[in-house]
């Protein structure tokens, strides 16, 4: 094989793609990472990017923490960065300032930092990052063909799709509005932050995974009521899962109900317009915060069948406990292959996963 022809190329910059890129450097397999470029459905940095304090990713307990991400992330990328919490900061000349007092005791990792980091730590070890698209591929031979977004053929012995998976919304204008305002599609993720605490909550959906949702959050510390929002009137969840909504004291049902609109001070979520679906009705619904639990969509258009996958689109790993799809030399790893746990932790596993995989391949092909 000609020297062009990349050990290990990585589609995706998620927390998926960067571990992958993480362990896959300090392999020597040189790795590139294709990190996207910003679309409406997904931008570079995953889904993580759109989010504001992580509380749940090991390693990074509330504190001081924009001094360490500053002197960690290359400064030419402070721009990208978000505003830090406390009334004294300002951002002047390209670059974010703090002082201690801005940090409050509640301050966590933001999800753009938590990327950032990922980002420059793959970054120190070698990987190379190209700021394009990969819009189709060909994994018909030993050699793996990608066609980038910029007109370019690149050719790779071993290939990691972590593209990921986007959450579904409702697609309100008025929703869009209140994203990370108290708007979310991930109750695990972001539930217990201080914009959701002890106020009443909405669950928009009637599956398992909103049902998942609604017990998570009336199982909080100081839960107020959460009222599940279902359009018809019965679930589509399953019967042992559809007991516990019903018989959870925090949980209420309503039934034959859909959004009409988020209602919001500007700053924040303060309440739902809910239109009956039997006769149209509108009513008031006083919440803090909405979750839409309508599903995930994964990224995965662009293969067009080179890999198998379900019929919901996400990639089959062939092998237990492997990251393996269905053509050699090519693995998956994160949501765009996990439909169940859908975290950033479990994301940069199977990124790990994959990149190990993908070393001992061409550990076997020599």
């Amino acid at each position: 094989m000609s020297d062009s022809i990349e050990k290990t190329i990585i589609i995706g910059s998620g927390p998926a793609g960067w571990s992958a890129a993480i362990y896959a450097a300090r392999a020597n397999l040189d790795p590139v990472v294709y990190e996207g470029t910003v679309k409406a459905e997904m931008i570079p940095l995953g889904q993580l990017a759109y989010t504001t304090e992580v509380e749940n990713y090991p390693g990074f307990p509330a504190g001081n923490i924009r001094a360490f991400v500053e002197s960690a992330v290359d400064e030419n990328r402070h721009y990208n960065l978000p505003a830090i919490p406390g009334p004294e900061h300002s951002r002047g000349k390209g670059k974010s300032r703090f002082s201690l007092s801005d940090i409050t005791p509640h301050y966590a990792v933001q999800g753009i930092e938590l990327m950032e980091l990922m980002k420059q730590q793959a970054m120190n070890f070698g990987t190379r990052v190209v700021g394009e698209d990969i819009l189709s591929v060909d994994f018909s031979g030993d050699v793996k063909k990608l066609t980038t977004s910029g007109g370019n053929t690149v050719e790779a012995k071993t290939v990691i799709i972590a593209t990921g998976a986007r959450a579904n919304y409702l697609g309100l204008p008025s929703e869009e509005a209140y994203k990370n305002k108290g708007v979310s599609a991930c109750a695990v993720c972001d539930g217990a932050l201080p914009v959701f605490r002890a106020k009443p909550l909405a669950v928009v959906g009637g599956g398992d995974s909103a049902v998942e949702e609604a017990v998570y959050l009336a199982n909080l510390k100081d839960a107020k009521t959460i009222y599940m929002l279902i359009r018809r009137d019965e679930m589509r969840a399953s019967k042992v899962m559809q007991e516990r909504a019903k018989t959870h004291p925090n949980i209420e049902i309503l039934w034959n109900s859909t959004v009409e609109e988020v209602v919001g001070d500007g700053n924040l979520v303060t309440g739902l317009k809910v239109k009956s679906t039997k006769d149209g009705s509108i009513s008031d619904l006083d919440v803090g915060g909405m979750f839409v639990a309508i599903g995930h969509t994964p990224n995965t258009g662009f293969l067009d069948g080179a890999v198998e996958m379900k019929d919901s689109g996400y990639i089959v790993w062939k092998k237990p406990f492997r990251t393996n799809t269905s053509v050699e030399g090519v693995f998956a790893a994160g949501d765009v292959a996990d439909d169940y746990y859908r975290q950033a932790i479990t994301s940069s596993g199977t990124g790990c996963m994959a990149a190990l995989d993908a070393e001992r391949y061409l550990a076997e092909q020599e």
